[in-house]
């Protein structure tokens, strides 16, 4: 499974997993962030500026979760912020591809697993506070083909 990473709103990489962890410079437990975890991770900050070549920081980090679930998270929120990628010297099995902590942030420690789009923001009207739910995005296919299920 691939992760789709944007600049805004233009997508700029599709990387799995393992091309994710190769250009990350900074791995570590992340039992030493989150405790009561266990896990390799990532740290999310250093492992953005290895590629970006934007000269602006972003404001806001919004990721996106296999199941509809998004956060959007302000930047200065996520100097501690990891990306979980490993358990038990394997892929994660539960919250895979990858799943997001942030400690220390407005929210005691959000976390977001399944995570399969990250949007590196520019836009300070999006407030100094975490926000995160479900997309509620329902599509009249989607609604029709439950319906279907339901009815046979």
């Amino acid at each position: 499974m691939n992760i789709h990473i944007y600049e805004d709103k233009t997508e700029v990489l599709t990387l799995s997993v393992e091309q994710m962890k190769k250009m990350a410079s900074k791995h570590f437990p992340i039992n030493e962030r989150v405790p009561g975890i266990d896990g390799k991770a990532f740290e999310l900050v250093s492992w953005y500026e290895s590629w970006t070549k934007e000269a602006t920081k972003p404001t806001h980090l919004k990721v996106e979760a296999a199941d509809e679930f998004q956060a959007i998270i302000p930047w200065i929120e996520l100097d501690s912020a990891a990306i979980l990628y490993e358990q038990n010297e394997q892929p994660l099995k539960k919250g895979k591809p990858i799943r997001l902590y942030v400690p220390n942030g407005t929210s005691d420690c959000l976390n977001v697993k399944s995570i399969v789009n990250m949007f590196f923001i520019r836009n300070k009207q999006l407030g100094d506070e975490s926000s995160f739910g479900f997309k509620n995005k329902l599509d009249v296919n989607d609604l029709k083909n439950q319906y279907m299920k339901n009815k046979s």
